[in-house]
């Protein structure tokens, strides 16, 4: 008789496991006014921020020129794998590297891959940034981005 109860409790508490482990989701009520909305008129358009700008990138204060410049760099340095321009491969890279105090970079290593060569690519090039010499390490990552040409614009040589 003591087995089975055993048993079953055991069940029970096995298949109650899941049930418990299940996160709530909790509403927070605010005691403020909802935020105020605004409805643009035909004549009157919202400004939109520029999709194509890069978030800033913490660790571009240490580049010459800032984040703007190192990104130009990129684009210069940067080129597309053939394997990827033949299948049509587009999108973001993402290379994390701790940047030491003396400027140089360590554990550099592929955070996402899009395929096609562009990974790889992309740890070539952040390879050959030159930062300027930091107070303290930084571990940080960097997003490149591929980006085919569209077809009626004329492609960058290789």
């Amino acid at each position: 008789m003591k087995k089975i109860f055993v048993l079953l409790s055991v069940g029970l508490l096995a298949c109650s496991v899941p049930a418990l482990a299940q996160k709530t989701k909790v509403k927070v009520k605010t005691d403020g006014p909802a935020p105020a909305t605004t409805e643009s008129t035909p004549d009157q358009g919202a400004p939109a921020a520029p999709a194509s700008a890069p978030k800033t990138i913490p660790v571009a204060e240490y580049y010459e020129g800032g984040q703007e410049a190192m990104y130009a760099f990129i684009e210069k340095e940067l080129k597309y794998p053939i394997m990827a321009r033949r299948n049509r491969i587009q999108g973001q890279c993402i290379v994390s590297f701790t940047l030491n105090t003396d400027g140089t970079m360590s554990g550099v290593k592929l955070v996402k891959n899009i395929g096609g060569g562009c990974g790889e690519e992309a740890l070539r090039v952040v390879r050959l940034l030159k930062f300027k010499k930091p107070d303290y390490a930084v571990l940080t990552s960097l997003p490149v981005t591929f980006k085919l040409p569209a077809p009626g614009q004329a492609a960058a040589t290789e």
